[in-house]
């Protein structure tokens, strides 16, 4: 059974991790990090297991909203794109 979360709260969890990711300096490589664990995403909520470290080191404790967005092929998307525009954001920023 996959976990499809509705897309008004998968959009919202999109902008709470990004803006994580952001504030932590990690956007591009966490694009990066994405787009390299393409091939490995049909292993879906399993993979978890094996970023779980990862996803902690970053998000602390909360790791349930990550863990959401990353077990869900459209979150990641959605992740991927968002991250991209805050990129964009920050560039016509500086």
């Amino acid at each position: 059974m996959d976990y499809e979360p509705e897309e008004e709260q998968r959009d919202e969890l999109v902008e709470v991790v990004a803006r994580e990711i952001q504030m932590r300096g990690l956007t591009s490589s966490a694009v990066h990090f994405l787009e390299a664990s393409r091939p490995y995403r049909a292993l879906g909520a399993n993979a978890m297991l094996f970023f779980d470290p990862v996803l902690r080191g970053v998000f602390g404790g909360d790791l349930a909203s990550a863990s959401e967005i990353l077990a869900d092929e459209a979150g990641i998307e959605l992740l991927i794109a968002r991250l991209e525009e805050l990129d964009e954001e920050m560039a016509w920023d500086a």
